[in-house]
């Protein structure tokens, strides 16, 4: 019998897992661990999370209520001429390909990390913010010792942790100065942990309407930023309906309009039970063309549908049914022929369901002094910024892929998902609820499956489908890229499930995830 002190938690570092399977074991729910786990990622996980960004948590209570807090980033309520802002590419190399992004003061927008984290605490928690804080200060004091995985993400985006002397000092190796630290260095976080002792006294007021927002709006004011006081004071969180999927027997629920990725997963589920998926074998060459026209169409609909970042009509077209049937038709005949995210899923005992996914994009370069805290580059996201940039509408909250859920399966089954990965956060949740609805997989196999992401032309496919069938495949997709092995830009699911056999979690591997089941007053690795 599951009860209080029991839990299962998935997420991208076993130091963010262990501090949510701390609170857990000492009677803390699904949401006082969710709130713990993220400030030990802003230590253990410092590009992918930072209390500069924001983010969305998804709860389904024990009592059955379903709540969508949104707590992510909101355009400057001013903006400067394009040419009196600090706001400058870099280059990141993923070795394979390059890519270029935006940071300065001028890529900055007000972020709702710490609004959020306060908020989910009244409405959700049940112990003292100073016990929540516990696990992330000892992090901070102590520090943590950069992973593999950590340390591959920061040297892809080096030039945006090197770009100045304060932002070096925090993330620059001790070992070989002029470059980020490397695996193995320890990141410590005095600073941080300071403020967190703060923030546990003083409450969220102490960062938007006391002195952390003063400092942050005189460095843009003085160095080509937007943001202002006014940002911080008047930033809230949003408390939305989440929007409710029908697939087969199952139901998802997961992040709604205005932000986009949850509502193309339902335009992809659509289309799915259209395409009959579940009628081939996973990994076949019938099942990746579904799968491949499925990502085409839902792309093609994204443009169609011209989803802004202020949430207007269009975002809205796409759960039409009339504009769902010309693309559902569209399937049917072509079938005829022949990037800074990270994620923590958890469950408690008691019932209580937290999908939490948050955001830094790359970070803007900027550290607030005296906090540690590395600020987002949102508006140098070219994923956020359709329009182009510098083209943003004032005092909007912008749109996100981030789609944090939970499903239901008939069986009773509850998993409780999300992925980090910019525009292949959506392809990655297809593909896993694909796995788990259609082909019966369990966690670990639908998480490992090999994916595959269409956009923009090309057909990415990730090494582990069979030769013989991607032969067939490629024929048709002559602009194709085949990786060589997993790789972290297909996303990174990690999951947790509660049934009536128990708790089970997967971290993916991709973005190397952990999950650990709290029972019997013990944390026990899962994965």
């Amino acid at each position: 019998m599951m009860n209080k002190g029991t839990g299962v938690v998935a997420a991208g570092h076993k130091e963010t897992a262990k501090a949510a399977a701390e609170i857990l074991l000492d009677g803390g729910n699904a949401y006082d661990a969710a709130v713990a786990a993220h400030l030990a990622a802003c230590i253990a996980e410092p590009v992918l999370s930072s209390l500069g960004g924001g983010g969305f948590l998804l709860a389904k209570t024990a009592s059955g209520k379903k709540l969508l807090y949104d707590f992510f980033v909101q355009t400057p309520r001013m903006a400067k001429k394009p040419s009196e802002v600090n706001f400058y590419p870099i280059t990141a190399d993923f070795g394979t390909v390059e890519q270029e992004f935006h940071i300065g003061h001028g890529s900055q927008t007000t972020p709702g990390t710490v609004r959020g984290l306060f908020e989910i605490y009244r409405d959700l928690c049940t112990l003292p913010m100073k016990r929540l804080i516990e696990p992330a200060v000892k992090l901070a004091r102590n520090g943590v010792q950069l992973n593999r995985f950590q340390a591959y993400v920061l040297d892809i985006i080096k030039p945006i942790y090197l770009a100045n002397e304060a932002v070096k000092n925090q993330y620059g190796s001790r070992t070989d100065p002029g470059t980020v630290m490397k695996e193995g260095e320890v990141i410590v976080m005095n600073e941080f942990a300071d403020l967190l002792e703060a923030l546990a006294i003083e409450g969220d007021a102490l960062f938007y309407e006391g002195e952390i927002a003063g400092i942050v709006a005189e460095m843009c004011r003085e160095n080509g930023g937007h943001l202002t006081m006014d940002d911080f004071r008047k930033y809230q969180v949003i408390k939305r309906k989440p929007l409710d999927i029908k697939y087969h027997n199952s139901n998802v629920i997961i992040n709604p309009p205005p932000s986009s990725g949850g509502l193309l997963t339902y335009f992809a589920l659509q289309l799915m039970l259209e395409a009959e998926i579940s009628k081939y074998e996973p990994g076949s060459y019938q099942a990746l063309r579904v799968m491949a026209e499925v990502q085409a169409a839902t792309e093609m609909a994204r443009i169609e549908s011209l989803l802004e970042p202020d949430g207007t009509k269009e975002s809205h077209i796409l759960t039409d049914p009339r504009f769902l049937s010309v693309y559902k038709q569209k399937i049917k005949s072509r079938l005829k022929v022949s990037r800074g995210t990270t994620h923590i899923s958890i469950a408690d005992g008691d019932g209580n369901m937290a999908s939490l996914t948050t955001s830094n994009g790359e970070g803007s370069g900027i550290v607030i002094p005296g906090t540690g805290i590395v600020m987002n580059n949102m508006l140098g996201e070219e994923d956020l910024n359709p329009n182009g940039f510098h083209s943003w509408m004032c005092n909007q909250r912008m749109t996100s892929m981030m789609s944090p859920g939970i499903l239901e399966k008939s069986g009773g089954t509850r998993v409780v998902f999300g992925s980090g990965g910019s525009n292949r956060i959506r392809t990655a949740i297809l593909q896993v609820l694909v796995n788990l609805i259609d082909f019966k997989m369990n966690l670990e196999s639908a998480i490992n499956f090999p994916r595959i992401h269409f956009e923009k032309g090309l057909l990415n496919v990730e090494h582990g489908f069979p030769d013989s069938e991607l032969v067939r495949l490629y024929s048709e997709y002559p602009n194709h890229k085949t990786w060589s092995d997993k790789n972290l830009f297909f996303g990174g699911v990690h999951a947790v499930s509660i049934s009536s056999k128990g708790f089970s979690g997967y971290g993916d591997p991709r973005r190397g995830g952990v999950s650990m089941i709290v029972d019997q007053g013990r944390i026990n690795w899962s994965s």
